[in-house]
């Protein structure tokens, strides 16, 4: 397992580093812990990059619409989508659905101005983004906001339905607005106390990096990187620790809580959140007392991993108070 770089203070959350995380192992098919880093160069790419051209042709890189490949989803997507959200339309030529929802999406992004990217990834030229992508029927729409998943649906939906989709999209991440309309806010001085910890990670020393990161916080407990970088190296160390076994064992005894956290760690390590989460929330709806409560703490631990700006945090969070209550 390789290391990766939280990512400091910046424009974006460093809370984002968590999930760039998970993108990048589910693109990969393991543990990518390298991600967090290209994260931040993705990032700089971006703000040097031009905005989204509305008047370039479609297909054309950098424009609205384009058509994406394994070798310019890193550019077209990932890095494009820390300027805006990046809407993926993965199609196939033989897919009669794909061709009423197409046009849909080709229409709204040209509506859009450049206020979101679409880019179209055929599923049969290019095998390897669907299968990272975990596409299990087409059409498959998924939006990337911030080098993470955000929102996804399948199937053909009416005009309607697809432009609501988009616009709480763009409501949810940029509000509407274009890069570059705004000042660009003033990135914060980095932390030297950081370096320690930066060192251990790119020697691959997630013991050496969690001690590091603990000692900031024993002076400063609301250091806002090593708050944060503390949990995800911690849950690397878990999901490292576990193994792809914890899955076997934790189905093997699903009334064994450990077994079941141990699971929902290595699910979250490999970028399956939904997975985690629905396997810790299983344990809550099915235990009682002190089992249901170590699920529960457990849970609310991965939230914080993965941070509230993620949506699926939020229907989780729902989830669990209704099986509380």
């Amino acid at each position: 397992m390789q290391p990766n770089r939280p990512a400091r203070p910046g424009p974006t959350d460093p809370r984002a580093a968590a999930q760039q995380a998970q993108l990048a192992a589910s693109l990969a098919g393991a543990v990518d812990l390298a991600a967090v880093k290209a994260r931040s160069d993705a990032a700089a790419r971006a703000a040097a990059a031009p905005p989204p051209a509305p008047g370039a042709p479609a297909g054309a890189p950098g424009g609205t619409v384009v058509d994406v490949d394994e070798a310019t989803f890193q550019t077209e997507v990932i890095d494009r989508s820390f300027q805006v959200p990046v809407v993926l339309d993965l199609w196939a030529e033989w897919c009669g659905p794909c061709k009423q929802l197409s046009p849909v999406l080709e229409k709204l992004a040209a509506e859009g101005g450049g206020a979101w990217v679409l880019a179209k990834v055929d599923v049969d030229a290019n095998p390897n983004l669907a299968q990272g992508l975990r596409v299990q029927g087409i059409p498959a729409v998924k939006a990337v906001w911030q080098g993470q998943l955000v929102a996804e649906f399948s199937g053909a939906i009416p005009e309607e339905q697809a432009r609501q989709f988009v616009t709480e999209l763009v409501g949810a991440t940029t509000g509407g607005g274009l890069p570059g309309g705004e000042p660009a806010e003033a990135e914060e001085p980095e932390d030297p106390r950081l370096d320690a910890a930066e060192a251990a990670l790119d020697a691959g020393d997630l013991a050496g990096a969690e001690a590091a990161y603990q000692q900031i916080l024993d002076v400063e407990p609301a250091h806002p990187v090593a708050s944060v970088a503390i949990k995800q190296v911690q849950l690397f160390r878990r999901a490292e620790a576990a193994g792809p076994n914890a899955l076997v064992e934790a189905d093997a005894a699903p009334d064994d809580v450990a077994a079941q956290t141990r699971a929902a760690d290595f699910l979250l390590g490999t970028g399956d959140i939904d997975g985690a989460f629905g396997r810790l929330l299983d344990v809550v709806r099915r235990t009682a007392g002190e089992d249901r409560d170590a699920a529960r703490i457990h849970l609310v631990e991965l939230f914080g991993v993965v941070g509230d700006e993620d949506p699926r945090v939020g229907a989780a969070r729902r989830q669990l108070s209704a099986a509380l209550f």
